[in-house]
């Protein structure tokens, strides 16, 4: 049996280069078959390199996530290593030193700044129009040996920039969108293997980006941050002998422009190849025709270092075919729905045009840019007359199929001449899924290409169309889900701070819609589940990653929220009956053009989402050790319960919303007077399934994530499994009939004919109704996290449909736990892995009584009970009277 420590990290960092905190706190997650291993204590040993001294740091301790730093305080642009080992509950010397792991800090005061300025071309411009992008140079002399290159670097707008002609680092669309009034994030690199002796030359392009080009739906604006694009830098060489030369952006610094005419986040970029100078990117480029810079004070916002990961290229999709449309167009097919750009091979005479449409969808066999509303999507490139392996660098489409206009040799066109390029933020995989059932696989599938799609800087709506927001409501309903797929806690951390910021700015206590605020100058409206986001994706990333931190830093935003944001009844403090609310939000009998037209009452899912998050304030308290806090926010939920059965809840438990959105979230926030009414509810809710709907979903953004878990919680999987195995309209595996790569915004974005619903919104890369796959990992693979962070969890899996076996794995902040499951002679087997220093609850099938929880800790284990399976598949009420449904095994 062994142990052994891997993924010694800093924070919630992927890479520790260049990071903010000063006294980073230290985590590691081990491996291994160990059995019943639990840590009873460990050692962190701190190297600095520069004076070759280590240290050892020795402490008692259980913890093995987010540990205090035991060391002096890093300095700026001084880097470190550290490595761990830990000793157990078993006899023996402990593991082995884990791998050395890198640290250096990175800018971390304004001061640190200083000598530097924000650059920008001396050149007037449009400030209703696109700005072109420009160049930037600075000559500088390397003195001899470099022990190490720093390279700092943020931009107003976005940023490509190289050393000597190679470009630093492999982030695109840096430095990522943030509410740039409050934080403006910088990147560290480390590019000594780029400075050589003698002359060198820092070069980059800067673009509009977010910060100041076109944002928003309804026209959208410019300039919303500024209407100055411009490069903040600041290189710093430390020699062989200690020496320190820096080099920052100033007056010293050269302009141009470039081939690039404009690049816009929305309609895509223009260039022409016939403008780029020759060799811009090196130190023989002579740039003394070049045109000076503007240098300005730094900006008003907090330079930061980044929480979380770059967006980075992270894939490359070969097509998969091509053909003509009925029009005679061209158009690739990529076969997956994805966000990034084309990389294509040009060769053809000079100042000939090329376009590239890009689209989600075909309608009648051609583009469909209707869903695109008011963005072109299109980048258009005059070729030089030499060879061109070219794309964007300033922008980011969302499409399956390309539509090539003028390639300048039609007859000749190849698939190998086109590749797409996959971006999205580089947060590392940590969830997997698969069960004998295809089409739930590929539903599994679709909604982690959704994820990819979405999680670019920032967590989006779609990735298509003149919006790319950060919606609040969106993420809110969906990150239970996107935690299991992926380590998205320093992405996530990085905007939950810039949302608290934007709401705390003017003191009204009432978060934006969508963060960052591209509508800064509009008043902001207070509306349940979306605002509800300022206290639930804390709560959900604190459960999910174990950082109290994240509470307390958020503390004063989420009080601010509840306490005078939410507009409240003087009597009842429920939601005042006039207040805005989005609702269940595209229920799918809302009518095309008002998705907000629900049939559930608008003010009973307020209500009751405001009563789950007063539920989780008391828990957020009780947590951070606020006990006189946690019992008033208690007593809070009790008052409003009260109202709450009192307004929508009769005697007898009939909810008078009569609608599975109503039921599911009456029953899974516990929102009745007693078990009676409960049941009642329930026998309700089967009915509207069986009678009703006949197994189709009828929720939309309030209802979805969480049907699945309340008819669990009622015994009525089986009925759940039904609804996820429907293949009609409305239905989650419609969409995949469909041909769906990723998760639609509307449950029939695409109507049955193949022609798009015509609604303004019909997107065809949207995450939220893919919460869904959040009762997938708890309920089909039975993972449920227990204590914060994983440190403890249940594996109760709930075998249902047709499903013979289901494999899970999800790479905890401790460690990797597996489960895998199968049906096989009338037995259920289950296989379970607990990494070292966890422990679960195991609850097998049919044994759901508290004696029959076994208690495991490390190690590999296995199960076997009697299985027999349930009826399947249910029935409908009064079958006899419609035709049978033949979408089921």
């Amino acid at each position: 049996m062994s142990c052994s420590i891997v993924r010694v990290r800093l924070e919630h960092h992927r890479e520790a280069l260049g990071i903010g905190e000063p006294a980073p706190r230290i985590s590691w997650s081990f491996e291994g078959d160990a059995r019943n291993w639990a840590q009873t204590a460990y050692e962190i040993e701190i190297t600095d390199p520069d004076a070759g001294v280590s240290k050892i740091y020795k402490e008692k301790s259980a913890d093995s996530v987010l540990v205090p730093w035991p060391g002096a305080p890093l300095q700026t642009g001084r880097p470190v290593s550290i490595r761990v080992r830990a000793y157990g509950s078993c006899s023996g010397p402990g593991t082995a030193w884990s791998e050395s792991v890198a640290v250096e800090a990175g800018l971390l005061e304004r001061i640190d700044w200083f000598g530097s300025k924000l650059i920008s071309a001396a050149r007037e411009c449009d400030p209703e129009a696109p700005k072109r992008p420009f160049l930037l140079r600075r000559k500088f002399i390397s003195p001899g040996l470099i022990r190490r290159a720093r390279l700092y670097i943020t931009a107003q707008g976005v940023y490509e920039a190289h050393v000597n002609g190679q470009r630093v680092g492999t982030q695109v669309l840096a430095p990522g969108w943030t509410s740039y009034s409050h934080h403006l994030a910088y990147q560290t690199f480390d590019v000594t293997h780029l400075v050589q002796s003698g002359q060198n030359v820092l070069a980059a392009q800067v673009a509009e980006g977010w910060f100041c080009g076109r944002l928003g739906f309804f026209g959208g604006k410019r300039n919303i941050w500024g209407q100055t694009m411009g490069l903040i830098a600041k290189l710093v060489l430390t020699g062989a002998n200690g020496d320190v030369t820096v080099i920052s952006t100033d007056s010293e610094w050269r302009s141009g422009t470039g081939a690039i005419q404009t690049s816009e986040i929305y309609d895509g970029e223009v260039c022409d190849l016939q403008l780029e100078p020759d060799g811009w990117l090196t130190i023989q480029c002579d740039d003394s025709s070049w045109e000076g810079v503007v240098t300005l004070p730094l900006p008003c916002g907090t330079l930061v270092a980044p929480d979380g990961p770059p967006v980075r290229e992270v894939q490359k999709l070969k097509a998969v075919s091509t053909f003509k449309s009925p029009s005679g167009k061209t158009i690739v097919d990529f076969g997956q729905n994805l966000v990034g750009w084309a990389r294509v091979s040009l060769s053809g005479p000079k100042g000939h045009v090329v376009k590239l449409l890009y689209t989600e969808v075909l309608e009648d066999g051609e583009a469909a840019t209707r869903p695109l509303r008011g963005c072109k999507a299109t980048d258009t490139i005059t070729l030089s007359g030499r060879d061109h392996l070219w794309e964007p660098k300033f922008t980011f489409h969302g499409f399956r199929y390309i539509q090539i206009d003028g390639w300048p040799h039609p007859s000749e066109f190849k698939l190998d001449d086109i590749t797409a390029i996959v971006i999205h933020t580089d947060m590392m995989q940590t969830g997997w899924f698969e069960c004998s059932n295809p089409l739930l696989n590929k539903l599994h599938q679709n909604i982690r290409w959704g994820i990819k799609g979405n999680f670019l800087s920032i967590p989006t709506d779609c990735p298509q169309r003149d919006e790319r927001l950060g919606w609040t409501g969106d993420i809110h309903v969906f990150a239970p889900t996107a935690n299991y797929y992926y380590d998205t806690c320093g992405m996530l951390l990085s905007w939950s701070k810039d949302l608290a910021a934007e709401q705390l700015a003017d003191g009204s206590g009432i978060p934006p819609f969508f963060c960052p605020n591209v509508f800064l100058d509009d008043p902001k409206v207070p509306t349940a589940i979306w605002g509800d986001a300022i206290v639930g994706l804390p709560w959900d990333l604190y459960k999910s990653f174990g950082d109290t931190n994240i509470l307390s830093q958020h503390m004063m935003s989420m009080q601010a929220w509840v306490d005078r944001g939410i507009v409240r009844d003087d009597t009842t403090d429920l939601w005042r009956e006039d207040s805005y609310q989005f609702s269940d939000w595209l229920d799918p009998k809302a009518p095309s053009d008002e998705p907000g037209n629900s049939t559930t009452d608008p003010n009973l899912v307020a209500n009751a989402f405001l009563i789950h998050i007063t539920t989780i304030m008391s828990r957020i308290s009780l947590a951070l050790n606020l006990t006189a806090l946690s019992k008033h926010y208690a007593s809070s939920v009790l008052k409003l319960k009260v109202a709450f059965q009192n307004r929508y809840i009769t005697p007898e438990g009939r909810v008078v919303a009569d609608t599975q959105t109503a039921l599911a979230l009456c029953i899974h926030f516990d929102l009745f007077a007693s078990p009676a009414q409960q049941s009642v509810a329930a026998s309700r809710l089967r009915s509207l399934i069986l009678r009703n709907s006949r197994f189709k979903i009828a929720t939309g953004f309030a209802g979805t994530p969480l049907i699945g878990h309340a008819l669990s919680k009622i015994g009525a999987s089986q009925l759940f499994y039904r609804m996820l195995y429907h293949k009609k309209s409305p239905s989650w595996l419609y969409q995949i009939t469909m041909g769906a790569t990723t998760m639609w915004e509307r449950w029939d974005s695409m109507l049955p004919d193949g022609s798009l619903n015509p609604g303004e919104m019909t997107s065809f890369n949207h995450y939220a109704l893919g919460a869904v796959a959040d009762w997938m990992h708890s309920n089909i693979a039975g993972l449920t996290c227990i204590e914060p962070g994983w440190r403890m969890f249940r594996v109760a899996p709930i075998p249902g449909g047709d499903l013979e076996f289901a494999n899970a794995a999800f790479i905890s902040p401790y460690g990797k736990i597996e489960v895998g499951w199968r049906i096989d002679a009338g037995k259920f087997h289950m296989s379970v892995a607990v990494p070292p220093n966890t422990r679960a609850e195991i609850v097998l099938p049919g044994a759901g009584a508290v004696g029959n929880v076994i208690m495991v800790g490390s190690g590999k284990h296995g199960f076997e009970t009697e299985y027999v399976k349930p009826e399947w598949p249910p029935l409908p009420v009064y079958p006899d009277y419609y035709p049978h449904d033949d979408d089921v095994p």
